[in-house]
């Protein structure tokens, strides 16, 4: 049995979009014979029909196919025997349902006679990159403290709209989350229930009305660098939330041009049994010198 909880890209879409996009390698012809068996349920009640379904259904499949087997190619950048980190691509959540990298990570995982798996930080859907899983408790309690104290810094790279006057800055504004609407608002100012977001840059390359940008977190909240950029008027390339459509069109981009390439690990206390990460950066090798 496969569950999965249905993301607001398929809101009112019909099941069999819903699933033959979950599982590319499914056959029509076993999913409607699923249907007629009544071997689906959403929301635990038994459908036989191609149904609309909706943000937050939750979808169970009986179905013994080896087309529902995960067959999820992890990119592992770097494992030891307390964390795990993998670059996570585009158009995958970090947490959730049994298409969430999480998932993946922990099927690796147990095939591994591993049974503890949980990510210490997460990554916007479709933004790619970086992700850090601990394999144990312990792990999992000090890395928690260690991005809480700010003693752990994640570098990205992003391809912005247009040229920037400064080439090299860091911009302070406050930033107000609306979980209703899952969007942030940003402000040049204080006000009642913003807090203040600080976000370091450095243009790295310009071309065809592009810059790529170096980009540091001073501060870590929800749609950070894709909302600050997107309100000084260099909104990230392919961003459907806070960019241009029509200039997303123009680049021929569906993703926003968004990696978190870079972890480096600098512990001011005490890192117990992660002692031997101090002072070390995990790269992905390819973005060292590059670009997206």
């Amino acid at each position: 049995m496969k569950k999965l909880i249905v993301d607001k890209k398929y809101n009112e879409k019909k099941l069999n979009t819903f699933l033959l996009d979950k599982f590319p390698n499914l056959k029509k012809s076993t999913l409607y014979k699923a249907l007629r068996k009544k071997d689906i349920k959403i929301n635990n009640k038994r459908v036989s029909d191609n149904v609309v379904i909706h943000e937050g259904d939750e979808v169970q499949v009986f179905i013994v196919d080896e087309s529902l087997e995960d067959n999820f190619n992890l990119d592992i950048v770097y494992e030891d025997s307390n964390i795990i980190i993998i670059n996570k691509p585009e158009n995958i959540e970090v947490t959730g349902d049994s298409n969430s990298l999480t998932y993946h990570v922990k099927s690796y995982c147990l095939s591994q006679n591993q049974n503890f798996l949980e990510p210490c930080h997460r990554l916007d859907r479709n933004t790619k990159g970086l992700v850090i899983f601990a394999k144990n408790e312990e792990t999992l309690s000090i890395l928690l403290e260690k991005f809480k104290n700010k003693e752990i810094e994640k570098y990205y790279r992003a391809t912005v709209y247009g040229i920037l006057d400064k080439k090299q800055d860091t911009l302070i504004a406050y930033l107000f989350k609306d979980k209703k609407k899952s969007l942030v608002y940003i402000s040049d100012s204080p006000k009642k229930g913003y807090l203040k977001i600080i976000t370091s840059y450095k243009v790295i390359e310009e071309k065809e009305n592009l810059s790529i940008l170096d980009i540091n977190l001073e501060t870590g909240r929800t749609h950070q660098i894709r909302a600050q950029f997107a309100h000084i008027g260099h909104p990230i390339i392919g961003d459907g939330k806070y960019g241009n459509n029509e200039i997303n069109k123009k680049f021929n981009k569906k993703y926003q041009m968004l990696c978190s390439y870079k972890i480096t690990f600098n512990f001011k206390s005490d890192s117990g049994i992660l002692n031997y990460l101090n002072n070390k950066s995990i790269c992905l090798n390819h973005m060292e010198n590059g670009t997206l």
